[in-house]
């Protein structure tokens, strides 16, 4: 029963998580993933499955945009192009609404939860 409760919740926040790690630098998704993983000690772990609808949707709401990075020849082997998403100007508004938004619910399930 905890992996349904779980699964619900961390879908409320994935949008707002993968535009956080957005506004640090350009990123690929596997890359996104990757550092969900870390950052997150091991509780977020995504399949590409599930980013790549998120990164997607994201783009359509013009919240990130996407661009592929060229191929490069190095000595040992040829760097296959990536495809790297950026947040933009409205999505840094919007991880600012997201974020304000879940302290304040954040908050108030504290209070209900602990008194």
């Amino acid at each position: 029963m905890n992996d349904k409760y779980e699964t619900q919740m961390k879908k409320g926040v994935l949008d707002m998580l993968v535009l956080k790690l957005l506004a640090e630098e350009p990123k690929y998704g596997y890359q996104i993933i990757n550092e969900l993983l870390e950052k997150s000690g091991e509780h977020f772990l995504l399949k590409e499955g599930t980013l790549y609808p998120i990164l997607y949707r994201l783009e359509d709401d013009g919240l990130v945009r996407s661009s592929w990075s060229e191929a490069e020849e190095n000595t040992s082997r040829k760097k296959l192009p990536r495809k790297y998403y950026t947040i933009t100007e409205s999505g840094l508004s919007a991880l600012e609404e997201i974020s304000a938004l879940w302290e304040e619910i954040s908050n108030s399930v504290r209070r209900i939860l602990y008194g």
